[in-house]
This record gives C-alpha cells, sequence and structure tokens, in this order.
C-alpha cells in the first residue's frame, strides 16, 4: 500500500519499497504501470541539467538538441523567456517534472498588487495560509460555495471510446454547466468569499471566454456589480454572450497582457476586487469540487486516472489537491497543446517560464504564463503533463460528438484528447480513466478547421503527387491508385501546369502508415506517379490544400493560355467509384485542366472542373455531356455569367 507523506506542504504519494519511490524530486511513473518507467524514462543528461538548473542545456537536453530560444537570466527577477518548440514529447508519454528546485520569488503566490509585509516572506500570501496547511485545501474543496450556480454533472461511459481503446473511458461533461464551462466553480467560490462590503465595491476580472461568464453569472446572483475587461478583438458573440449575463463590458487592450494591466489598474483605482481566472486559493478550490463529484460518482477504487487540460493550472491544482489527499494512488494527469506548453516547460525546469507565442487554437487553455500558486500544487502533486497537437484535439471533438451529439470548443476536448494519446502510447488495456471535458462555448466558424483537422493523420491521408502533364494521364493516374480496391477519396486538387510535370494533391480514407496506405503509395511509385505523404504537416492541412488551383503555371516552350478551357461545376455523389465511373466520359479525349474536391460528408458534392474542348468539338462534347448525366448520378452545369467573370480573374 502506498502510503501518505507530507512533503514541504502538501501530500503526494511515496512507497519506498518500489522501485523508482525513494526520490521526490524527480517524477518517475507509477508502478501500477510498470512498463512507463522503462519507456518513459528521460535521459541521465537531461535530468543532469535539470538538476544543475542550467535551463537552456535543460530544453536542450530534453530534446536531443540546443536550445535557441531561451534567454539567459541573470536576474532571480526575470523569467526565461521560451518558445513552445523548445520542449517536445513524443505524443502520450508523460513529461518529466523536476521537484527538487528550490522556489524563485517570482514563484510564491501572493494577490495582485499586494503590498502587506507580513506576505512578502518566503511563504507569499498570509491571508490565505490554508492554503499550505495540511489538508488545507481538502477541508475548502469539500466546504466549498459552488452550488448555488453550478450543477453536478454527470460522469458517462464513452462506449465508442471504451470499445475502441479497450478501457473504461469516463467523461465528466463539465460542458453541461449553464455557462457551458466548470469555469463559474471557481469565480463563483472566489466572490462567495467576499465580506459584504467588497461586494458592494464590486469586482473586476481580465477575460475574453469562460471565465468572463462565470464571473458575470456569479455577479448576478452576488447582486453585486461586475466589470468584464476583454480584449478589443473578442468576437461580437462572447461580448454579447457575457452581456446577458449581466456584466458590463468594457473592451481594453489589443491582447489579454494588455487587457489584465488594465483591469488590475482600474481595480486598485476604484477599489474592486480583481477576480483571478485561475491562480487564486478559492478559484483553486471551486475547481476542486469537480474531483470531489468524480470520486463519488465512480468507484474510486479501481480508478486509474484523471486527465485534465492546462491553461493557467486552476483545474488541475484544485482536482490534484483533493485526489492527492483521498486516494494518492489515482494518476492525475495534465494535458496541454503542444503549442502552449507553458505548464509542462515549467514543471521541467522546476520554475515558471513565460512562452514568447502560443498557438490560440485552443484558445481556453492558451496562456503564457501559469500561475504561481497552481504551479506549487502541480510540481508537488502531478503525475506528469501530456502534450497533444491541433489535429489530435480535432478528433478528441469528433470523439466526443459521435458519443453525445455534443460540439466540445478545443480547450475542451483536450484532456480526452490526452487520455487516448497517453493509452496508445503505454500501450494500456483494461484502464479505467476519467476525462473532464471542461468547455463548450465553439465558435461556429472554426468549426471547419475542426473538420479538416479531424481526420487527418488518422483516417484520412493526404499524398502529394507527381504525373506527367500529358492528356490521358488523370484517368491512368485514378486507375492506378484506384486499381486494387474501392478506395474513398476524399480530396483530389489539381491545376494544370505548362511544363511536363504536374502536381496533384490527393486524399484518401487510409490510416497514414497503414499496409493499405503504404502499399498505394508503392504501388503509386510503380506506376510513375511519386508520392509523398504529408498528413502529418498541419500547414498543409490548414493552408496548402487551398491554394491548389490560380492561374496555370507559364512555361516559355508552351502554350499555357488554354484559351479553350471551359469550367464546370459537377454535382458528385459521395461513394467510392464515382471518379473512375465519370472520368472516362470525358479523359483522354478532352485534357482536364482543373479538378478541384473535398469531401463534404453530403450525400454529394461540388466538383470544379476544368476541361480544354476546342470549339470544334463542341457538338461531340455537348453530347458526352448527356450521356454522363443520363442516370442522374452527375450534374454538370457550366460556369457562367457573373460566376465565369469572377473565375477567370482567378483561374485563366
Amino acid at each position: 500500500m502506498a502510503d501518505l507523506v507530507q512533503g514541504k506542504n502538501m501530500f503526494y504519494n511515496f512507497n519506498a519499497s518500489k522501485p523508482g519511490y525513494g526520490r521526490q524530486d524527480i517524477y518517475t511513473p507509477k508502478a501500477a504501470h510498470p512498463n512507463l518507467r522503462a519507456r518513459g524514462r528521460t535521459s541521465a543528461a537531461s535530468w543532469q541539467a535539470m538538476l544543475t538548473g542550467d535551463r537552456q542545456q535543460s530544453i536542450a537536453a530534453l530534446n536531443g538538441s540546443k536550445s535557441t530560444s531561451i534567454q539567459s537570466q541573470e536576474s532571480p527577477q526575470r523569467p526565461s523567456i521560451v518558445a513552445p518548440e523548445d520542449f517536445t514529447l513524443p505524443s502520450g508519454r508523460l513529461g518529466p517534472i523536476n521537484r527538487s528546485a528550490s522556489p524563485s520569488s517570482l514563484d510564491i503566490f501572493r494577490c495582485p498588487g499586494c503590498v502587506d509585509a507580513a506576505c512578502q516572506g518566503p511563504s507569499g500570501c498570509m491571508g490565505m495560509a490554508w492554503r499550505l496547511q495540511p489538508g488545507g485545501y481538502l477541508r475548502e474543496v469539500l466546504t466549498a460555495k459552488v452550488y448555488d450556480v453550478a450543477t453536478e454533472t454527470p460522469l458517462e461511459r464513452a462506449e465508442k471510446l471504451s470499445t475502441q481503446l479497450g478501457s473504461d473511458i469516463l467523461l465528466k461533461r463539465e460542458d453541461l454547466q449553464p455557462v457551458k464551462s466548470f469555469k463559474l466553480r471557481g469565480a463563483y467560490n472566489k466572490m462567495s468569499q467576499l465580506p459584504q462590503q467588497q461586494l458592494e465595491q464590486g469586482v473586476i476580472c481580465s477575460s475574453a471566454g469562460n471565465h468572463a461568464q462565470g464571473v458575470a453569472l456569479s455577479a448576478s446572483r452576488l447582486n453585486c456589480s461586475a466589470v468584464i475587461c476583454m480584449p478589443t478583438t473578442t468576437p461580437d458573440i462572447k461580448v454579447a454572450a457575457v452581456r446577458a449575463l449581466g456584466g458590463n463590458v468594457e473592451l481594453a487592450g489589443d491582447s489579454y497582457q494588455e487587457t489584465q494591466a488594465h483591469a488590475q489598474a482600474r481595480a486598485a483605482n476604484e477599489g474592486r476586487v480583481f477576480i483571478a481566472p485561475y491562480d487564486d486559493p478559492y478559484t483553486i478550490a471551486g475547481q476542486g469540487t469537480i474531483a470531489a463529484e468524480i470520486l463519488r460518482q465512480c468507484n474510486m477504487d479501481t480508478l486509474d486516472a484523471i486527465f485534465v487540460a492546462i491553461g493557467g493550472g486552476g483545474l488541475v491544482a484544485g482536482i490534484a489537491a483533493y485526489v492527492k489527499a483521498l486516494k494518492p494512488e489515482i494518476n492525475v494527469i495534465g494535458v496541454e497543446p503542444t503549442g502552449a506548453n507553458a505548464m509542462a516547460q515549467s514543471l521541467a525546469l522546476g520554475e515558471r517560464v513565460v512562452l514568447s507565442r502560443v498557438d490560440a487554437f485552443a484558445d481556453g487553455v492558451a496562456v503564457k504564463q501559469v500561475g504561481a500558486e497552481t504551479f506549487r500544487i502541480c510540481q508537488e502533486l502531478l503525475d506528469g503533463i501530456v502534450l497533444v497537437d491541433n489535429a489530435s484535439i480535432s478528433r478528441a471533438i469528433k470523439d466526443v460528438f459521435n458519443e453525445t451529439r455534443s460540439i466540445l470548443e478545443p480547450s475542451g476536448a483536450v484532456a480526452v484528447a490526452g487520455a487516448k494519446a497517453y493509452l496508445k502510447h503505454y500501450s494500456l488495456k483494461g484502464q479505467t480513466v476519467v476525462a473532464v471535458t471542461s468547455g463548450a462555448n465553439m465558435n461556429f466558424d472554426r468549426l471547419r478547421l475542426v473538420a479538416d483537422l479531424a481526420d487527418a493523420g488518422e483516417t484520412e491521408a493526404m499524398l502529394a503527387v507527381t504525373l506527367p502533364e500529358r492528356p490521358g494521364t488523370f484517368l491512368e493516374f485514378v486507375n492506378t491508385a484506384l486499381a486494387t480496391a474501392e478506395i474513398d477519396v476524399t480530396e483530389f486538387k489539381y491545376r494544370y501546369s505548362a511544363g511536363r510535370e504536374a502536381a496533384v494533391l490527393f486524399g484518401v480514407s487510409l490510416a497514414p502508415g497503414s499496409k493499405e496506405c503504404n502499399d498505394l503509395i508503392a504501388r503509386l511509385g510503380k506506376g510513375g506517379y511519386p508520392a509523398v505523404d504529408i498528413s502529418d504537416l498541419e500547414l498543409a492541412q490548414v493552408h496548402l490544400r487551398h491554394l491548389i488551383g490560380g492561374h496555370p503555371e507559364s512555361n516559355s516552350n508552351a502554350d499555357s493560355s488554354l484559351v479553350n478551357e471551359r469550367i464546370f461545376q459537377v454535382e458528385f455523389p459521395e461513394r467510392p467509384g464515382a471518379l473512375r465511373r465519370f472520368l472516362p466520359g470525358v479523359s483522354p479525349r478532352w485534357h482536364v485542366t482543373l479538378f478541384h474536391y473535398r469531401r463534404t460528408g453530403n450525400r454529394s458534392s461540388g466538383v470544379l472542373l476544368g476541361l480544354d474542348v476546342p470549339m470544334e468539338d463542341a457538338d461531340e462534347f455537348t453530347a458526352a455531356v448527356a450521356g454522363l448525366q443520363a442516370d442522374g448520378e452527375f450534374t454538370i452545369t457550366e460556369v457562367a455569367g457573373r460566376e465565369h467573370e469572377v473565375f477567370k480573374l482567378f483561374l485563366q
């Protein structure tokens, strides 16, 4: 049995009889999964760099190369500046935690603007000294005042995911809260602790999303004034949502940092209380009520791990503080996007760092610097961090939609993506894990990108193919690609080139790296069509697919004017074999000059088709089109009128 041992000011798991548990300065994977120790361990050189405090060598050692983005730190009052790519991990591998580093003065929690002499010592804030006492967070979680506004959300088994992964995957549905996010728990718990006099003076916060709604709703329940400072770039729909909850919105600053500075300055000038989104003990305790519900709702004796998204760290800190006080053998694992890995880098170095930039795809967790109190708790209690890319997050959104018909925002699906990656990386089966689905405030205009990324790299391969530029090649290529099976074509984009070769972007419903995909690439190469798998390039998923087209490539030795090019919109049925049935009707008789298709998931999808049709072939071509449309499978309409004039600007 693992014993609870008090270390510093918190509790953590310790068992001297098990390998790797004799030292608590460095993370060692849990003995419950012995294969993690061999597969997840960082090299001795990496640990040495971390323990000697050499920040630049530390991150370079973790990545196998010297970092160039970390600035030296001559003064203890200047945090290290790092870039997200300075620290990488294989998908699903637990990141290291340096538990031996002495806390920097910058990493000690104090309330914003605090000048109280008693709070300037090494223990930080003395107004909330309970946070340093054994059982302090446990008591505050159990007495937290969150249920005036929050609901106890269900813990649901994800049937499809559980079958797919061979483990029980339980979703803690915080996306079902009144504001579609867990954030109101912490906001209300913090605000409910304020004396009446402070409530009468009002509160203020800075946020562009879920925290803003949590503060606005809490203020309306507590009958106090709330000023919500939001960046000037905040979408109107989010501003309207906060105002609908009673918040007094002020747009200030072009970035979150500018907005936060403005809010804190106004708090000091007007005597309002600044409600921090994550770095406050009462906020942390409010989020910790999620852990109390999880342990009540499942068999805690068989629960292996809880996966939690990390932005500033308030949610994971609250969950870890509660779980480790009661059931320390349960793993609490944080999950961050690869482009917003502030906590992972901070824990590896043993001090908080500042990211030079963040990827805003999962904007709810896109934080440049984690909280001081949240960092302290995570450094002592967390069992590791998993990093996930945007494609993995998008697939997790799709997974939860298939399970629940609810659409999570990217940050709300981060924990699900982490749980999947962890179980796959360590080849674990028969586990019981919880993933907190932390939010569902999805911007509608992001759905297209999520849908594109969701299939990338898992169920869809994107290939860049080179083929000879001559009439008939298009049909020959399709016949070669689809020769042995009815492969589902998901994307096909090509534009005529006046040179000897042309490039095709070719998407198929095959898993990248699978035998079927590798066989396809080999078959194309043998047929004279070299192909490269670019499924792992997010830039290609986001941008390249939209750049195929435009004016035909010119060549001084060839006629690239395409004076006989005609552009058509073709309605294709979305079923295997449609492309092979269509092409013989037009190729190789007429040269295909443009083909632009992307699967939509509808019964049929529009294809933009270009054909080089000389005037003397007009009657023959009209008959060919009639033949293709005869059975109703295809509908072919020539682009004309104003649409034709617009397309000419870009295509001819």
